[in-house]
């Protein structure tokens, strides 16, 4: 996990020096995971050229003695067994019934969020995002864009064309609206940096209060993302967004004049799977943005993912170096209902590379301490994290900030409603922690490591790489 946002660096500069030197006249980007798709987002800005993404397409989800099973079943199994719900043999089970074949994870996870995005943006042919992986329907959708591409590239509006800020937003709102992963912030914000678009966390919370969620899924309910693709998806989140004047229809579009011509007549929602805009799951977006002396520059929360008996919560400090110390203290039975865990030095440059907290965060939940413990960090966590877990703190613990001078028992409290992370220190007190902090020695170094390290942004810029 310290490689995944520097790999996102090296996959934009990679895709960006290849379609360069060779003078293409437009891009076909093949994207999948995480890292992958925003990286060649990036060097689509960067490049500037007619471009379609073709996503990699979805895993068919597992079938498991209790429903449907996704990866994100697996880490909360870990929990379970850690609890002793489930024998070795069950776990392993799950484990082995998750993955039924090729393609993204099959919940709505930072894969599947940003192929959202393309679509979102215009850059993916209707229904792209969210088919499975090379079903017909994949695979004429493959057709399509070589066809495509051939119109476009003789033209067809450029890359940057789809990255306005108003075309950036409309991306955000489909994101809020299907409850989509906390990285959506950080790999939309590099993205802005590319193209020079001025947005920012508090446009990301901003949206978030006016947009409503529209769908839930796995983790945070039993569907999944196949389900959603099978109820309209994308095309119908964005109808039921329409409705509601919450989007720039003039927005450019792979396959039409523009976004307002794309979903003229499209159907909304199923009311099912996806929810019309007159009667959301809840009135705000999938996201929050928090502030307060923990977190001056800001940070995040999937908050459609956080039971209603933690959008308020307040305890002690249970203070943690690194993934592997907040993991060894769940395995051990080291963590008290009511608790905070605060796990710091895992930002951008202090990890380096602000680690996913994927597999703690699911312990938490699937040990059953996801309604009366919050985490809270520089790191970050997967798409599919559920539970009361704050990630993206800034500034980071290792460029001192207030998260560096927390000790065990220190009173914090979080608030998501009125958007508030806080420490009960005096001003005084704390600047004085500060000042006596040495950051530790880095966990993993050497090679691109250090060049990440050096020139990361902060998680409230996007985590990318300050080049100007």
């Amino acid at each position: 996990m310290h490689y995944i946002l520097p790999m996102r660096e090296v996959i934009a500069a990679g895709a960006e020096l290849a379609l360069k030197a060779h003078g293409c006249q437009a891009a076909v980007l093949i994207a999948s995971c995480d890292k992958i798709v925003p990286g060649l987002l990036m060097a689509a800005a960067r490049c500037d050229l007619p471009t379609l993404f073709i996503p990699g397409g979805l895993a068919p989800p597992g079938k498991g003695p209790n429903g449907l099973l996704v990866a994100s079943d697996v880490k909360e199994a870990m929990g379970r067994h850690v609890r002793g719900e489930l024998t070795e043999a069950e776990l392993r089970d799950i484990e082995c019934s998750a993955c039924a074949g090729p393609g993204t994870c099959n919940m709505m996870g930072t894969a599947a969020t940003m192929a959202c995005v393309t679509e979102a943006l215009g850059l993916a042919l209707p229904g792209a995002a969210t088919v499975e992986a090379l079903s017909e329907e994949h695979l004429s959708l493959i057709e399509a864009v070589g066809r495509r591409i051939v119109d476009l590239a003789d033209g067809g509006p450029p890359a940057a064309a789809h990255m306005s800020r108003s075309c950036l937003q409309n991306a955000v709102r489909v994101g809020l609206a299907i409850g989509g992963s906390t990285n959506l912030v950080l790999h939309l914000l590099a993205l802005a940096v590319e193209v020079g678009v001025d947005l920012r966390l508090t446009d990301f919370d901003r949206m978030s209060r006016g947009t409503p969620l529209l769908a839930r899924l796995k983790p945070a309910s039993g569907l999944t993302v196949t389900d959603f693709h099978r109820a309209g998806a994308v095309g119908a989140v964005m109808a039921e967004l329409c409705a509601g004047g919450l989007l720039d229809l003039s927005a450019p579009v792979a396959e039409a004049a523009n976004m307002g011509e794309r979903l003229h007549g499209h159907p909304g929602a199923d009311g099912a799977v996806i929810r019309p805009i007159s009667a959301p799951l809840a009135a705000e977006g999938g996201l929050a943005v928090l502030y307060g002396n923990l977190a001056p520059r800001g940070a995040v929360v999937k908050q459609s993912a956080v039971s209603p008996k933690m959008l308020v919560h307040s305890g002690p400090a249970r203070v943690c170096e690194s993934e592997e110390h907040v993991r060894a203290r769940l395995l051990s039975g080291g963590v008290q209902a009511g608790e905070v865990l605060v796990i710091r030095h895992e930002g951008p440059r202090g990890g380096p590379g602000m680690r996913e907290l994927s597999i703690p965060a699911a312990l938490l939940v699937g040990m059953g301490l996801g309604d009366s413990v919050a985490m809270v960090t520089d790191g970050r966590y997967s798409g599919a994290t559920r539970g009361p877990c704050i990630g993206h703190v800034a500034p980071e613990a290792f460029v001192g900030g207030p998260l560096a001078g927390l000790r065990d028992g220190d009173a914090v409290s979080l608030d998501i409603p009125k958007r508030r992370l806080e420490v009960d220190l005096s001003e005084g007190e704390l600047a004085d922690r500060l000042r006596a902090y040495q950051p530790p020695a880095p966990k993993a170094s050497g090679g691109f490591l250090d060049i990440y390290r050096a020139l990361a942004l902060g998680a409230d810029e996007g985590a990318g790489l300050r080049v100007r």
